[in-house]
């Protein structure tokens, strides 16, 4: 289990963690979202150990991370931008993984070679950045972490191998009960494989929980009536807008107690729709102020 307890972050006194708490199960995917400069990067590094909290705990599994080899042993890291010695080639890097990481397995590395087809021999420096990402996953999961944090993970793969990816880390999670944490600004991916959602803004934890409930509690609804109708204060709107007659509503609250209640004032055309958790993100975060914008230039 990944704990992070009331964390803060300075930098420059600019505060980029503010008292920031959240809890990730073991075997969950947890996908981490957030608007640029939320603090989503930082926060992974002190998940990753390289950063040293200002205040507050980062541990997994009841341990501190930062400074602590042997559960850093345990975590396989894939940063936003990839990093390699620049001579290094595929093998080298993997001689070096498995040097570092004991629970390393040669045999599943060689197997993985099936997925990801790059020659172990070319530097590293020579491939291109989709490719650099491929080499990541291939050795982080022949490194057989017991936990995988992620930053934009499949930016720069192809549709065909970013499913591969997400397809071998799935199989880990229902095989060894793997822990994932990723963050991604692609919320319709997330949407697909997360089963827990945390939504962080200027350095804070608006929100966290399995994306069932996340969905559960936030409603979109369409619906017409034939005159003008007040709406009841006691439901708690998020966004509304109209076209002619016709009104959408995002609406905090259960979908069936809040389509019951408007059922009593007689609409002409009434429909709960699904909500995508892309507008779960925008309306959590503050509604219209995270919209798009028509601006006319």
């Amino acid at each position: 289990m990944i704990e992070v307890r009331n964390v803060t972050k300075r930098f420059d006194g600019f505060t980029a963690l503010d008292d920031l708490s959240i809890t990730v199960p073991t075997g969950a995917v947890y996908g981490l979202v957030g608007p640029n400069g939320a603090g989503k990067s930082t926060l992974i590094r002190h998940l990753a150990g390289i950063y040293r909290q200002d205040r507050g705990e980062v541990r997994i599994d009841g341990e501190a991370v930062f400074d602590n080899p042997a559960v850093k042993q345990k975590i396989a890291y894939i940063p936003d931008e990839i990093f390699y010695y620049t001579q290094a080639t595929i093998r080298d890097m993997m001689r070096f993984y498995r040097d570092v990481y004991p629970s390393f397995d040669t045999a599943c590395f060689d197997k993985l070679g099936e997925a990801f087809d790059l020659d172990q021999k070319r530097a590293m420096r020579k491939l291109s950045k989709g490719q650099q990402k491929q080499a990541a996953f291939w050795l982080a999961l022949a490194q057989r972490p017991e936990i995988v944090i992620l930053d934009e993970p499949v930016d720069g793969l192809d549709p065909v191998m970013r499913r591969q990816v997400w397809s071998l880390l799935l199989a880990d999670v229902a095989e060894r009960g793997t822990t994932v944490l990723v963050s991604s600004h692609n919320l319709r991916e997330l949407e697909d494989v997360c089963d827990h959602v945390g939504i962080m803004n200027r350095g804070k934890m608006l929100i966290e929980r399995s994306l069932s409930e996340l969905q559960d509690n936030i409603v979109k609804i369409q619906l017409a009536f034939a005159e003008d109708t007040e709406l009841p204060n006691e439901l708690t709107i998020l966004h509304q807008s109209r076209t002619g007659r016709l009104q959408q509503l995002i609406l905090r609250g259960k979908a069936d107690e809040i389509s019951a209640r408007l059922a009593l004032l007689n609409p002409l055309f009434l429909d709960v729709l699904p909500l995508s958790l892309e507008e779960i993100f925008i309306y959590e975060l503050g509604g219209a102020e995270h919209e798009v914008k028509d601006i006319v230039l």
